[in-house]
């Protein structure tokens, strides 16, 4: 299985996030945190970072949406041309009618749960993503410890995804290391945020290689 790593500029310089992006040209796609101090005790970037670095950039955008009303603002994200975006089903009124507007406007559709969420009353919903975002730290701030507590609902939605007979990346966010990446592909994940492990190195775009070679392994 081939893994993806999506480094989080969430822990890069706000102030030269296009040169914090040209940084690492290892990296499969940038995460972008959006948090609204509502949703989580956070205040972060919104629409216009995201469209600036969309003009910056060709790498893949990985949107990542903490905010409180998801259905409302969700779709504009997919507007602006990012390719993936990941809203909280704790956020969510109408997760699937959500699910399909977002790919109807040309960008993956992808589902989050915050590590005391379950996933067993989404399996249903499965099948309407392109991916599950599994957060592994509460959401809300970077550089907190890696819950180990999760690991085995990664498991369990490696299974009920390969029950569906589709390709659905399992995302994971929180924590990810050269410590932690391996445990957690070993429980199934695929896609890998990291942020402080990344931007807090002396070469960026080393850590990034680095992390995937503990995949290839």
């Amino acid at each position: 299985m081939g893994i993806r790593i999506t480094p989080s500029i969430l822990n890069a310089d706000f102030a030269h996030l296009a040169d914090e992006v040209a940084r690492i040209p290892s990296a499969d796609g940038i995460h972008v945190d959006v948090m609204d101090n509502h949703f989580v005790p956070n205040l972060t970037l919104g629409l216009p970072v995201v469209e600036s670095l969309r003009r910056s950039t060709d790498k893949l955008l990985d949107i990542h949406l903490m905010i409180a009303e998801a259905d409302r603002w969700a779709p504009a994200y997919a507007e602006a041309g990012a390719e993936s975006v990941t809203f909280h089903v704790e956020a969510a009124a109408a997760p699937i009618r959500l699910a399909r507007e977002l790919r109807s406007r040309g960008a993956r559709a992808s589902m989050a749960l915050k590590p005391a969420t379950p996933i067993e009353p989404y399996a249903d919903l499965l099948g309407e993503l392109d991916m599950v975002l599994l957060m592994t730290v509460e959401p809300g701030f970077g550089g907190q410890k890696f819950l180990d507590l999760v690991l085995p609902k990664i498991q369990r939605t490696r299974a009920l995804v390969e029950k569906t007979g589709q390709d659905i990346w399992i995302q994971v966010d929180g924590g990810i290391s050269e410590s932690t990446i391996e445990r957690c592909i070993d429980a199934g994940a695929d896609t890998f945020v990291a942020g402080s492990a990344v931007f807090g190195a002396d070469d960026p775009d080393a850590m990034v290689r680095a992390l995937r070679d503990r995949g290839d392994r």
